[in-house]
């Protein structure tokens, strides 16, 4: 899960840079940038925390032998608390955004759950 969101948020930065004379690291700095950042930006950042939920419900789903949707529906929790996390320390994210990164994690990691446990087809 972890890899996957750093990953695809680093891809993100790469996209879209925050502006010249900003520093993301720089807590003052941080409201600018995000006054500036493009709706792709913000975007992308949804799309690596679903895509963050999916890959690792599927891990645990995997690893799990009797619970594979809790073990699942348990790293979604994981990267709603880190949403939670991003909406405390940068409030300035777009309300969509927080929106979305609370909505979908469950339903993204519970996807990855099925196709685990999804009957095989007999050949």
């Amino acid at each position: 899960m972890w890899l996957t969101i750093f990953a695809l948020e680093f891809v993100g930065h790469a996209l879209f840079p925050p502006p010249p004379g900003l520093d993301p690291q720089n807590q003052a700095d941080l409201a600018a940038i995000m006054a500036q950042a493009p709706a792709g930006a913000m975007a992308m950042l949804v799309v690596a925390w679903i895509a963050g939920a999916f890959t690792g419900g599927l891990t645990a789903a995997k690893l799990s032998h009797r619970h594979k949707r809790g073990a699942a529906i348990a790293v979604a929790l994981l990267v709603m608390a880190g949403v939670c996390g991003m909406i405390y320390l940068v409030p300035d994210h777009p309300v969509w955004v927080s929106a979305l990164g609370l909505i979908l994690p469950i339903p993204a990691a519970l996807l990855a759950a099925r196709v685990v446990t999804r009957p095989k087809a007999s050949a």
